[in-house]
């Protein structure tokens, strides 16, 4: 992104940060991405900002005086400190080139308000006060506003004096966050296409079968830079638990998540043995170190059955330490038939992994749990030498020794259990595997964790094909970050449901949703195109043919878009005709629940102004509400619009509210025929008013 960026988890994937040139225009940056932006600063108050490895008006984003001082210091009043995107500094002149050394990065970003360096380029600031070219009171400037931040943390305070240091670990792992996972992962379920009511699924129904690479995998169900939960669901298992014991649910894969992508799982104790030739007990000898490095004797000599070990905070063994020791693993591997394997590691750590002492995996995950492994060809019976070292520096110490074992009959056993089941359900889509901040993704559609297609992977695409061809009724639910181009699905299969990466009770949440013990009512947050040859490339910064404000083709799925299994009708649209310029605009609505079931719908109002004097968007989102309504229900929901949401930024860069009329729609979806518009669970009602009087400008900091 082009603006400053509140420091939080990623939610889904960015930009590739080494597209340096794209120069983003003003409007582009003001009209759409700062009013999120602003709003965690004047509203919710903010305390830490991260800065972007791209330029706005040919500054690195965190050398820039314009977006730093002048935009978010003075116009927005911030009072707390910035930290650069990690590396960011070091872009500014080994990519950016906009200077030629390190030390005038580091004082570039530090004279700009860049507080903090994630990496490694501050260290020229000592070379850089040598040579005049920064002062250290401007230093100190950074300085004290990161050990403000630290006061007010608590941080040289007596433990007993700060509340957060009184918070027990239980607390995240607490039955409330686990009931507030669930809630969370139930509303942001979208249901895209539910053709002949096939959903909520029949209770008589006698055999389902799940099938797809998402259906058990738990790793699908997080984004990138996540924790693990103790207990996560994934959907076989959701599915499984709600069907009850009067229904089979069989299983089968059926594909991997992408080419060259394989279905890793935990390396079993039967082929991995202590002693030489395949001899001594099941699993591997295990020596602990208390020390990094595996240096002298070993603090404990132990046989793991597994290398399956999640550690967090805690040390391995008690009385080892628990952010700096080492763990080497050995013994023999004896693969149970013969062929191409994947071998490799999930870790949090450094690890090195050797196979008859050819070290074949070698990774230091430090931001988020990392998986590796190589391809390689195995002979059943055969004894290979495996050794697994293993290093811990910092807390959230994970290991797993993984593989992925020859499976020839992948797809043809999948296809035979959909023959023997009632109704298919495939779980498929994406994986934080595939998509997400700097990976290396060697897969076909993927760049760096970008993606330059945005359908299905192609194996995925012609799994589904065979399993539609079946001839059973399929219910397609996608577990993705981003939006997926499923054209060919949205024609021929029945009913679709958009899950994303839905958190630890993601399981639950689905199995909820698909027999309707829970009513879905999310919308997307994101457009759905039908391919990306209905874009610009991901390369060009500007907004022009891209997300719903500013593209005029037909999508796939719109943003705000979301059926229901219950029904919603809207009346009584009040608004008035005209309002002075600077004036709020009061708008209500009757929304009634028509149909047979209690459910929630999303409210949305869409305004467009039609006779602006600059360019704007096509319509913008400028509120929504979320009510929950029972059978035959009615109730009016209010809204008021702001002065500000009616202004625009004019040729001179001012904001103003100015004359004019105004379209505003209001109702459970975009208006018009945006894609999808054939929504038979909602209605949308519009309505103008004009803005009278003169041109009146904005200031910055209203509220």
């Amino acid at each position: 992104v082009a603006t400053p960026k509140h420091f939080a988890v990623h939610s889904g994937p960015e930009p590739d940060r080494h597209t340096f040139n794209a120069v983003v225009d003003e409007r582009d940056l003001r009209e759409t991405y700062l009013p999120a932006f602003r709003a965690t600063i004047l509203e919710a108050n903010a305390q830490s900002v991260m800065c972007a490895y791209n330029r706005f008006r040919g500054a690195p984003c965190c050398g820039s005086n314009e977006l730093l001082e002048r935009i978010l210091r003075k116009e927005w009043g911030f009072s707390g400190y910035v930290v650069s995107d990690c590396g960011a500094i070091w872009d500014i002149h080994v990519k950016h080139k906009v200077v030629a050394t390190e030390p005038e990065a580091a004082a570039m970003a530090v004279k700009a308000g860049t507080d903090l360096n994630c990496g490694e380029a501050y260290r020229g600031l000592r070379e850089a006060v040598n040579n005049g070219i920064i002062s250290e009171a401007l230093i100190d400037v950074s300085v004290k506003r990161l050990f403000r931040a630290r006061f007010r943390l608590g941080m040289f305070d007596p433990p007993e004096r700060v509340s957060y240091a009184r918070i027990p670990y239980g607390v995240n792992d607490s039955p409330e966050h686990h009931t507030l996972a669930l809630e969370a992962a139930r509303k942001s379920i979208v249901l895209l296409k539910n053709e002949r009511g096939i959903l909520p699924l029949a209770r008589m129904l006698k055999t389902i079968a799940v099938v797809g690479p998402n259906a058990d995998d738990f790793e699908v169900l997080l984004g990138n830079y996540n924790g693990v939960s103790t207990d996560p669901v994934t959907p076989l298992r959701g599915i499984r638990e709600k069907a009850g014991k009067d229904t089979r649910v069989l299983f089968a894969r059926g594909c991997d998540l992408a080419e060259n992508m394989p279905s890793v799982e935990i390396i079993p104790p039967d082929v991995l043995s202590s002693g030489l030739g395949g001899n001594g007990v099941r699993g591997l000898k295990a020596e602990y170190f208390n020390n990094p490095d595996f240096q002298g004797d070993p603090f404990l000599t132990r046989t793991d059955t597994t290398v399956h070990f999640n550690w967090w905070e805690e040390p391995p063994l008690a009385g080892m330490k628990a952010d700096s020791f080492s763990v080497r693993w050995s013994g023999f591997l004896t693969p149970p038939v013969t062929g191409k394997y994947s071998l490799g590691v999930r870790i949090f750590g450094g690890v090195r992994l050797f196979l008859d002492d050819s070290l074949i995996v070698e990774v230091s995950a430090l931001h988020s749990a990392h998986a590796l492994w190589k391809a390689l060809e195995l002979t059943a019976g055969q004894h290979y030498a495996i050794r697994l070292e293993y290093g811990d520096r910092r807390p959230d110490a994970s290991v797993d020794l993984v593989w992925a074992r020859p499976y020839p009959t992948l797809k043809e056993d999948a296809l035979v259990v959909a023959r023997s089941a009632d109704l298919v359900i495939a779980v498929m889509g994406l994986s934080p595997k595939l998509e997400g901040e700097e990976m290396e993704v060697p897969v076909p559609g993927f760049s760096g964790g970008d993606r330059i297609e945005i359908g299905l992977p192609a194996n995925q695409e012609a799994f589904l094909k065979e399993l539609v061809a079946v001839g059973k009724p399929v219910v397609l639910v996608l577990l993705n970050g981003s939006a997926l181009a499923v054209p060919w699905a949205a024609e021929n299969i029945p009913a679709i449901v958009n899950a994303w990466y839905p958190g630890q009770a993601a399981g639950t949440a689905l199995a909820d949703v698909l027999f309707g013990d829970y009513n879905p009512a999310g919308r997307l947050p994101v457009t759905f195109y039908r391919s990306a040859d209905q874009i610009p490339p991901f390369t060009d910064y500007a907004m022009k043919g891209r997300t719903y404000r500013y593209f005029s083709g037909q999508p796939l799925f719109p943003f705000g878009y979301g059926l229901s299994y219950t029904r919603f009708t809207y009346g009584n649209l009040h608004a008035p005709e005209h309002v002075k310029a600077g004036d709020p605009v009061r708008v209500s609505v009757e929304v009634t629940n028509a149909g047979a079931i209690p459910g929630e719908e999303v409210v949305q109002l869409y305004l467009s102004d039609l006779e602006a004097s600059a360019p704007v968007p096509i319509r913008s989102l400028q509120g929504f509400r979320r009510v929950s309504l029972n059978p035959g229900e009615t109730r009016r929901v209010e809204f008021t619009l702001m002065p500000r949401q009616l202004s625009l930024i004019d040729a001179t860069g001012a904001r103003i509210v100015e004359p004019g009329e105004f379209e505003l729609s209001v109702g459970g979806r975009q208006p018009g025929g945006a894609g999808a518009a054939d929504v038979s669970t909602t209605q949308v009602l519009t309505g103008r008013f004009s803005v009278v009087g003169s041109s009146i400008p904005i200031p910055e900091r209203d509220q």
